[in-house]
């Protein structure tokens, strides 16, 4: 009796640890799936966080700042507040010495002239700039041309638009302004009595230095063949 209750004891006791072998090898076989898909999930955010532009996240914030100020101001539009005053209220000195600054930075200052591209890009966005949309002649010339309004590559646009006279006058008032500009900065050179005179007044004098100030290197040799006839 005794040797068949200690073989049962014996066999209740491997088979306790048998068990809990078992469970502790589920339990490390749950934690490992749970780890293969977590990795799984983090490996997918990564690919999309990769995908996304590089100024994602700042443009992220931007656009939560912009739908915060704009419920701020109408929040307080509903109590009949001025939204920008209490906003310099809340704003430290720090803070607003630097929104001036900003604000003075994109004044557009004139760096000066680097080359033709650039010039006519700033000329361009300063006469954008001082234009004040007239909505209702958009509507009125919007209605009477139709379908021509928006035009496409078959549509004639001549006849179809009439330029007001404040337009014409606007733009006469620029060129002349333009006229005045280039007349205040432009000096005469001195003349060089040993150069060659290869032109026929100053206006094409100066356009003759610009052709050999780009081109020069490039034709000087031609040019040198039919000062001495040996051209062909």
């Amino acid at each position: 009796m005794d040797d068949a209750a200690s073989s049962a004891s014996s066999t209740q006791s491997l088979s306790a640890k048998y068990q809990e072998k078992m469970k502790r090898l589920r339990e490390l076989h749950a934690k490992r799936n749970e780890a293969r898909m977590q990795n799984h999930k983090e490996v997918v955010e990564e690919d999309k966080r990769n995908k996304l532009p590089t100024n994602w996240e700042s443009r992220k914030r931007q656009a939560e700042w912009i739908i915060q100020d704009e419920a701020a101001r109408k929040e307080a539009e509903t109590k009949g507040k001025d939204y920008e005053r209490m906003k310099l209220l809340n704003i430290e000195a720090t803070e607003a010495e630097r929104i001036a600054r900003k604000k003075r930075s994109k004044q557009n200052p004139d760096p000066g002239f680097s080359d033709y591209e650039q010039a006519a890009i700033r000329s361009y966005n300063r006469l954008v700039k001082n234009i004040k949309p007239n909505m209702e002649a958009y509507e009125k010339a919007k209605e009477k041309l139709g379908p021509a309004f928006y035009g496409d590559r078959n549509t004639i646009m001549h006849g179809l638009h009439e330029d007001r006279k404040e337009a014409i006058d606007k733009m006469v008032t620029n060129l002349e302004k333009q006229v005045a500009k280039r007349e205040k900065y432009s000096r005469r050179r001195m003349h060089n009595d040993d150069a060659d005179i290869d032109y026929i007044n100053e206006r094409n004098a100066k356009f003759n230095q610009k052709l050999e100030r780009f081109y020069g290197e490039y034709t000087r040799e031609t040019k040198l063949n039919l000062e001495r006839g040996t051209a062909i």
